[in-house]
């Protein structure tokens, strides 16, 4: 039987509603033991830089803008190479047991230690030791994130400048937004009003640029861009950038959201949207490493589906920015909770919108990249399915090409991650555009940079959020300079400079390509993370919040199992993708070594906190340092 995509959209819904409002509040009223009254850091420790308390909404914002970046967008179309049933699988399951637990305690645990990060609270409940073993974990892998983040953007830009443009112009207006709500009269309400007219004349702008030309820049030149940019963006108070930015992004995600679940619920009423890609391909798809390499699904898939269903950096975030704004404890859930609830209904719509419309998508991108695609199409996809080399990419031939691949899981599985990645992808807003085109008959041409500019826009905060957590980690680890040089301490302590320091090393990485490495270092030392800090938020739950048994197994139980499963995988790709990645030689050699060597530190620092993880937990009384 035929699936439709606005199906899953269906269940999704259904799914995130019951447990927000059964699971979601045992976690709110019998582990946090949530009470409004008690006065949130935000209040207690104002500073108007970073701490400032926000409005629910504003904050729900900046922390779903901030949490989402590329991962549950970029993640799930990987992952599709084994096809969209194990995909949304993995998904609903990591959301609902494990993401929405660790994303909550995370956000909750720092606002009761005074919007502490997450590796404060790990020093404190693991030993001091632990303090700057996990700072250095959270480090590197904050790398990897402005490294893959940064390699997302800058390729989707290319290839759609006009998005790039409505970008650029959305960070000028979200100053002036951040101005009008905080310093003027207008306030709250008149700066909502403002940021709505910023945002449909920034994709106005962005549209007529790309029809004009006006501004196409390539890749590198991007990179530069985002490189001045987030130095920028994670040196200034809160109020100034973040706090608007977020704000305004979040319109155009809700909007991204509402629009494209909407328009595969509306194609699934009219009998349309049927899941096209393979329900399942091979239990080893090539989707992992340049060149891919046969990836089994477990342990694998946490190295490919990054934060769709989990994240360690959404810890991260939760206890850098959202727990020095939080205004109320019972704020908590709705943003730490159902942002990640939101985050999963994201990849839920990639998924669909993808399988159901990504061949039109496809056969754009090959016709467009033909000049760059053209051997991997005819060396090896059309001999595997039969076809004769293609000369030139007629419309019907390409049709002909897309439509045997897709019907095809074996070659599917093997050629899927590789072809999508030659043409940047691109399928991504443009199965978008196609899904809201055939539905509400929406342009192309608009949608298409819609589409883009939403995708990017989480990336875009996240890549700047990832740049001030690592300033704040890195700040934390220069922390022991001050007893034997003062003036060593507050030259790399300086937020500019700490700031710079991640950027440009994270950069570099993007600027050697190599995307199908680098996403799954990053996706692989986030998901560890995310055990990481489930054992650290396990360690307050048990011991410090005295919660009940039921309360203990919610929150050891996942971090245990993701503790296995990523390290097994992280050593997997240490063993077959690194390898193989320097026998290319050149650049990719350089950048797989350099890769594969923060990936191994990021291994060693997991076992050491795991290790002491274990002695803690099994202490009847802890003692706090």
């Amino acid at each position: 039987m035929d699936v439709t995509a606005g199906v899953l959209i269906i269940i999704g819904l259904v799914l995130y509603a019951i447990f927000y409002f059964t699971h979601g509040k045992y976690l709110e009223k019998k582990v946090v033991k949530a009470d409004s009254s008690r006065e949130t850091p935000a209040k207690r420790l104002y500073d108007g830089v970073d701490y400032v308390p926000a409005n629910k909404y504003v904050l729900y914002g900046h922390h779903f803008a901030s949490i989402a970046g590329a991962g549950p967008i970029v993640g799930p179309a990987i992952a599709l190479g084994w096809g969209w049933l194990p995909s949304i699988i993995w998904v609903w399951f990591g959301n609902v047991f494990v993401g929405v637990v660790h994303d909550y305690l995370a956000l909750m645990a720092s606002v009761r230690y005074e919007g502490r990060t997450i590796g404060w609270i790990a020093g404190r409940l693991m030993g001091r030791k632990a303090t700057y073993v996990f700072n250095s974990y959270i480090w590197f892998s904050l790398l990897l994130v402005v490294a893959a983040f940064g390699a997302v953007v800058s390729a989707l830009f290319t290839a759609s400048p006009g998005a790039g443009v409505a970008a650029l112009l959305l960070l000028v207006f979200a100053v002036i937004t951040g101005y009008l709500m905080y310093k003027t009269p207008l306030g709250f309400k008149g700066g909502t009003v403002i940021a709505w007219i910023f945002i449909i004349l920034a994709i106005y702008l962005g549209v007529i640029s790309q029809l004009n030309h006006w501004f196409a820049l390539t890749t590198e030149q991007w990179l530069v861009i985002l490189l001045i940019y987030i130095i920028i963006a994670a040196s200034l108070p809160v109020w100034v950038l973040l706090q608007p930015r977020d704000y305004i992004n979040a319109y155009i995600l809700w909007a991204s959201l509402a629009i494209g679940g909407g328009a595969l619920i509306w194609l699934m009423l009219m009998g349309k949207g049927v899941m096209e890609f393979p329900a399942y391909t091979t239990f080893s798809a090539n989707v992992v490493g340049s060149p891919p390499q046969p990836s089994p699904f477990w342990p694998t898939v946490p190295l490919v589906i990054a934060c769709g269903a989990l994240s360690g950096f959404h810890s991260l975030v939760g206890s850098g920015t959202s727990s020095k704004q939080l205004a109320n404890e019972l704020h908590g859930l709705f943003v730490g909770y159902a942002g990640m609830e939101t985050e999963g209904f994201l990849s839920t719509m990639v998924i669909g919108s993808l399988s159901a419309y990504g061949s039109l998508a496809l056969a754009d991108g090959i016709i467009g990249s033909w000049s760059k695609i053209s051997t991997l199409i005819n060396d090896k996809i059309a001999p595997a399915l039969g076809l004769s080399a293609i000369s030139e990419p007629s419309r019907d031939a390409i049709a002909t090409l897309v439509s045997k691949f897709i019907s095809d899981p074996a070659v599917f599985g093997k050629f899927y991650a590789g072809l999508a990645n030659t043409i940047k992808w691109s399928i991504i807003p443009r199965s978008y555009a196609y899904a809201t085109n055939v539905a509400f008959g929406l342009d192309l041409t608009v949608m298409t940079i819609f589409g883009t500019l939403w995708i990017t826009g989480f990336a875009l905060t996240s890549l700047d959020t990832a740049t001030r957590l690592g300033r704040y980690a890195w700040q934390e680890l220069m922390e022991p300079l001050k007893a034997w040089s003062k003036g060593l301490y507050s030259f790399l302590a300086n937020k500019w400079v700490a700031s710079a320091i991640l950027a440009i090393i994270g950069i570099a990485l993007a600027w050697g390509g190599s995307f199908l490495v680098l996403w799954p270092a990053f996706a692989g030392m986030n998901q560890l993370l995310s055990s990481l800090a489930l054992m650290t938020v396990s360690l307050w739950v048990s011991k410090v919040q005295k919660a009940s048994t039921g309360g203990k197994i919610l929150v050891v139980a996942p971090a245990i199992f993701m503790w296995i499963t990523v390290t097994t995988a992280l050593l997997w790709y240490e063993a077959i993708v690194v390898p193989a990645m320097i026998h290319v030689g050149g650049a990719k050699a350089l950048t797989g070594a350099v890769v594969g060597f923060i990936t191994a530190i990021g291994v060693v620092l997991n076992l050491y906190l795991f290790a002491l993880w274990l002695i803690r937990i099994r202490q009847k009384e802890l003692v706090t340092e």
